[in-house]
């Protein structure tokens, strides 16, 4: 990779929409790095390009750069206040840096609009369970779960649910 492009005008939104895609491919195929320099290189050119800004914001995340990520679908969010994946994936990012309320937040606004939106039903779960709620931990895993019966295989892997090994609703659940 030179690091340098060169492109006329005419040309411009195909070459962007092209390193865009460049930059989806890195991403599916677990290389983040290069994923963000593609997304990276779009946005030089459209610092707005709002797919660019999501995945960018993503790839970050898969880097543990949370704060990084969450500055990406700040500026997402302003433009397209209602778009889902970055609102769950920004309650993700605060979840990991253990800003647990403003992650709730975050998974509250989906689930106002789609109060059967399993993720955040799960992600949500998750951190009441972090925060020792585990009445309320149950009952969003279980709702989660009837929604899509693949969280609760999930769960029954996932650390933030250890507080509730032993708990007798949980293993049902997880079960």
């Amino acid at each position: 990779m030179s690091g340098f492009i060169n492109f006329s005008e005419d040309d411009e939104d195909t070459n962007l929409e092209y390193l865009y895609n460049i930059g989806l491919s890195h991403e599916k195929r677990g290389s983040p790095h290069d994923a963000i320099f593609y997304f990276q290189k779009v946005l030089e050119v459209e610092p707005d390009h709002i797919n660019s800004l999501a995945h960018k914001g993503n790839a970050l995340g898969k880097l543990g750069k949370y704060d990084q990520a969450i500055s990406c679908y700040d500026i997402v969010l302003k433009f397209k206040s209602d778009y889902t994946t970055c609102i769950l994936n920004k309650g993700l990012a605060l979840h990991y840096l253990g800003r647990f309320d403003q992650a709730l937040s975050c998974y509250d606004k989906i689930l106002q609009k789609t109060p059967n939106d399993s993720s955040a039903l799960y992600h949500k779960a998750c951190t009441k369970s972090l925060q020792k709620d585990i009445e309320q931990a149950l009952e969003l895993l279980e709702k989660a779960i009837l929604i899509d019966s693949e969280y609760a295989v999930k769960a029954s892997q996932d650390k933030d649910f250890e507080i509730l090994r032993n708990n007798t609703k949980f293993k049902a659940l997880t079960a």
